[in-house]
């Protein structure tokens, strides 16, 4: 089980792939959300600034995470394609 929108999970000739909607639209959207957290890590400036920014980042990302889950979960469909084989 995996998003729509995803930057490392691919299909594979041994396993069956289902994927769910998202938060996220666009793989472009993805890796620029996750380059802004990336590089508010090596930002130049007070301690204090920098790990708001980094925390304001954490949040988005931790957001999108429970926002995935939460799409995943009110999948009818999905869910009941789980269930039906024992995942």
């Amino acid at each position: 089980v995996a998003p729509e929108v995803t930057m490392y999970i691919q299909p594979s000739k041994n396993f069956v792939m289902k994927k769910h909607s998202g938060p996220l639209t666009t793989k472009e959207e993805m890796e620029r959300d996750f380059k802004a957290f990336l590089y508010s890590l090596f930002e130049e400036g007070s301690f204090l600034k920098r790990f708001l920014k980094v925390y304001k980042h954490m949040k988005r990302l931790g957001n999108l995470a429970v926002s995935s889950c939460e799409h995943l979960l009110q999948n009818k469909e999905l869910m009941s394609y789980l269930e039906e084989s024992k995942f």
